[in-house]
């Protein structure tokens, strides 16, 4: 399956959303934020598919003695996790200063946050920012529209098994059918 070029680079604070939604607090005080972060990760791997946008969700590892590093989930979507001493406002403010000289394509970027003072810093780069909030209702959006658009590509099909087939071969097993 060929793959869409990505219509905005998006970066998220991953700990930001993850305080900011109600369901992902919860998941974390009652499992802990590894699992949050499970959560958060498989809500925007749809979400990124669903509109093509290049999704980079950014964990600070502040606190932790580890290096750097990035893992890839799907195309559209990885996590960074940031070296010992940076934070995720550090590593997003840096991407986005190096924006227009890095990426070619997408040419927008979009800063997830709902902390102001990262808001107005990137926007003084040129990104477009979302409030944790916005995307989560963003993303539920996406996911009605998904099953909308899911639900009525089944109910055109049918129930039956030979709707599901290429139209040659419904033809053959019409004309075997009727004896031909």
């Amino acid at each position: 399956m060929k793959s869409l070029p990505a219509s905005a680079l998006v970066l998220v604070d991953g700990y930001n959303v993850i305080g900011a939604w109600h369901e992902l607090k919860e998941t974390r005080d009652r499992h802990g934020l590894e699992m949050a972060r499970d959560e958060l990760i498989e809500v925007l791997v749809n979400y990124a598919s669903h509109n093509t946008y290049k999704t980079k969700i950014v964990f600070d590892a502040q606190y932790q003695k580890t290096p750097s590093h990035e893992e890839d989930y799907t195309q559209l979507l990885s996590v960074c996790y940031t070296a010992f001493s940076e934070t995720a406002d550090t590593y997003i403010e840096r991407t986005c200063a190096n924006f227009r000289r890095t990426y070619t394509i997408p040419n927008r970027i979009i800063v997830v946050t709902s902390d102001q003072a990262q808001r107005h810093t990137v926007v003084g780069y040129g990104a477009e920012w979302m409030s944790s909030l916005k995307l989560q209702t963003a993303v539920l959006a996406a996911n009605r529209k998904s099953r909308y658009h899911h639900k009525t590509r089944q109910s055109k099909r049918g129930r039956h098994l030979l709707n599901s087939l290429d139209p040659k071969t419904q033809q053959m097993l019409r004309q075997l059918r009727h004896g031909l």
